[in-house]
């Protein structure tokens, strides 16, 4: 796959670590991806940690897995709140079960476990979380990023350069991972 035929969503809730919403979002929209914010709402705004804010573009319910390349899950508070949204939950399970890329970093970790796709994973995360991680199955490694499959993560806002070269990496054809289709704002059916 060429990044710029890849479908990619950056998940957004309240209370989201700024850099590590931003930093993907951006760099990946440099690198050439189709890449949208999407949250619980569409159109709404959402303020990170220290109220900076992103608007979601998309809301999940206007999202269909099959159209995904990637998800990237952002640390900070707002994996609490993923956590409790079952449409982002059962997104990213469909995601990752049709071998498309799931990307967490830092307290996503937590959305991994929650979806049940951490289990028998290598992975990391933000120390903090390392217990929760363990006891959800995976195999934890105190790395800055790893990639096991369609699953990479990372563990804090120090390591978003490895993470977003992992991700790039991944979705120019560095690994089998990836098979969504287009969409976007305006062309939110099913791919063909």
């Amino acid at each position: 796959m060429k990044i710029q035929d890849a479908q990619v969503v950056v998940l957004a809730e309240n209370q989201y670590q700024e850099l590590e919403l931003w930093y993907p979002l951006l760099r990946l929209r440099e690198a050439g991806a189709n890449v949208f914010t999407v949250g619980p709402s569409a159109e709404q705004l959402y303020g990170s940690k220290l109220g900076y804010p992103v608007r979601a573009e998309l809301a999940i319910n206007e999202v269909k897995p099959e159209q995904l390349d990637a998800v990237v899950v952002p640390g900070g508070f707002a994996p609490e709140n993923f956590r409790r949204t079952p449409a982002i939950i059962d997104l990213i399970r469909k995601v990752h079960a049709q071998g498309s890329l799931v990307a967490a970093i830092c307290h996503a970790g937590w959305v991994l476990a929650s979806a049940g796709i951490a289990k028998g994973r290598r992975m990391t995360c933000v120390p903090i979380i390392k217990d929760d991680v363990i006891h959800s199955g995976a195999n934890y490694v105190d790395e800055p990023v790893v990639r096991d499959g369609n699953l990479i993560t990372s563990r804090s806002p120090a390591d978003l350069g490895a993470f977003c070269r992992m991700i790039i990496q991944a979705l120019s054809g560095g690994g089998n991972c990836c098979s969504g289709g287009a969409w976007g704002p305006g062309t939110r059916a099913s791919p063909t």
